[in-house]
């Protein structure tokens, strides 16, 4: 059984979280603030983290920071700050998804399986290499050089479909499809947070941008 961290202030928000996602078959805990979270995270070793930003004690960007630094655990943000500027702040920070309230529970747990599914998964799928980028399908491990790089799902997502095409230029909508899904209707800057955040981790800057279309991974 799948495990979904619920982490929001509002009690109300959580018991409706916890009814449905149970309904829908996940194991689910709840955290009224950050630093409960934070231990949560590390005691119920959750699959999924659906987040709040404005928590007390430590706030959701916060808290995604730290959990980022260990992790690559998906997060879906659920929160009342709607600006552009908050969703680009939480992708850059490695969000997979971002929800605004007020929502529909059964959007939220639409999203949540959405997310999972696209999880990388295991298989005998034959390694992947693009310069000094070699990725591991099997095991979803990348490395650089010989050296492991921690990718977040999406960020894996990403590298994965340009590395398998090193040079063919992407453009941000099919990267989206590719990475987030079908039905992703976010922000088209959105793949653009995830493509810094890639470029950071990758180092030397393999990924070029075709201005006006999209980007490419140079061999």
């Amino acid at each position: 059984m799948r495990r979904v961290l619920i982490v929001d202030d509002d009690p109300k928000v959580c018991e409706t979280l916890d009814r449905y996602l149970a309904h829908a078959g996940y194991a689910t805990a709840s955290a009224l603030d950050g630093r409960r979270a934070l231990d949560a995270v590390r005691s119920f070793g959750p699959d999924l983290i659906v987040l709040d930003v404005m928590l007390p004690e430590l706030d959701g960007l916060e808290l995604c920071r730290q959990v980022r630094a260990a992790s690559d655990v998906p997060i879906i943000f659920l929160t009342a700050r709607s600006t552009e500027r908050d969703k680009l702040a939480a992708l850059a920070l490695g969000a997979d998804d971002y929800l605004t309230k007020p929502f529909s529970p059964r959007e939220l747990v639409a999203r949540v399986q959405a997310v999972l599914r696209r999880a990388p998964a295991g298989g005998a799928a034959p390694r992947v290499v693009a310069g000094a980028i070699a990725i591991d399908p099997e095991r979803c491990q990348v490395t650089v050089g010989g050296a492991d790089v921690q990718l977040t799902a999406t960020e894996y997502r990403l590298l994965l479909a340009m590395a398998r095409a090193p040079g063919r230029v992407f453009r941000r909508d099919e990267l989206a499809r590719l990475a987030l899904g079908e039905h992703f209707e976010g922000l088209d800057r959105a793949i653009d947070a995830h493509i810094k955040n890639l470029r950071k981790k990758l180092g030397g800057d393999p990924i070029a941008t075709v201005f006006g279309i999209g980007y490419k991974l140079v061999a």
